[in-house]
């Protein structure tokens, strides 16, 4: 088990039964960074936008909203994100669902937090490849952090730019469209105009090349070290 590796890792457990949570969060939680927890997929979906966790942990049957739909729309904002399934035996239609969204993992319940573990670790490393990327113009993104500095000096940036970053990076190489980025990054409705005075403001501080526009399609950001 690679210890210092996990302990760079945040985790988003959504589960409406309590207990289940806490059991799962208490057996997991000191292997990593930060364990935080969600009661349904709303709340999911609100807390993978401010918490920004780099794998999630869900069930499927949840009220209001179940893990398939909270799948299915965080996968719109980001679709390389690990995503780990807790189903029961009778949800094979709805698991065959989540298996087709792209799921990472399943795992019947009842199961063993244990193999939980193993399977994290084994995934793990390829999750630290995009903790720190080289990008164009000798820029490197730390996602730990979520801060871009210019070599080694540090370009102060705003939540909200530092998170436009954290988005591309995490699609590296393919483009996200204007659509997704202002979901993403915006509570409210955005007009394309705001989201271009947005891109242009982040290019003076940094490169004009930095961020590559798509016509008609929208942005992305080539990444060196693959």
């Amino acid at each position: 088990m690679n210890k210092d590796l996990l302990k760079t890792l945040k985790i988003l457990i959504v589960e409406d039964e309590k207990r289940l949570a806490q059991l799962l969060k208490d057996a997991i939680s000191d292997s990593f960074f930060s364990v935080v927890i969600a009661k349904d997929g709303n709340e999911g979906l609100k807390k993978f936008q401010i918490f920004k966790p780099d794998i999630i942990i869900t069930d499927i049957m949840m009220p209001i909203c179940d893990g398939l739909q909270m799948t299915q729309k965080i996968k719109e904002l980001d679709e390389f994100i690990p995503i780990i399934v807790l189903s029961a035996h009778s949800e094979k239609e709805k698991l065959l669902k989540a298996i087709d969204l792209g799921i990472s993992k399943y795992f019947i319940k009842p199961f063993d937090p244990e193999e939980v573990l193993e399977h994290i670790n084994k995934i793990a490393p390829k999750l630290n490849k995009q903790k720190k990327v080289n990008l164009k113009d000798e820029y490197i993104f730390d996602n730990n952090s979520m801060s871009l500095y210019k070599k080694t000096i540090l370009i102060t940036l705003t939540k909200r730019e530092k998170e436009f970053f954290h988005l591309l990076i995490k699609n590296k190489n393919n483009i996200v469209s204007s659509s997704a980025i202002k979901k993403s990054l915006w509570n409210e409705e955005v007009n394309d105009e705001r989201l271009r005075t947005f891109i242009k403001r982040l290019r003076l501080k940094t490169s004009k090349d930095l961020i590559e526009n798509i016509s008609s399609q929208g942005y992305l950001i080539s990444v060196l070290n693959d």
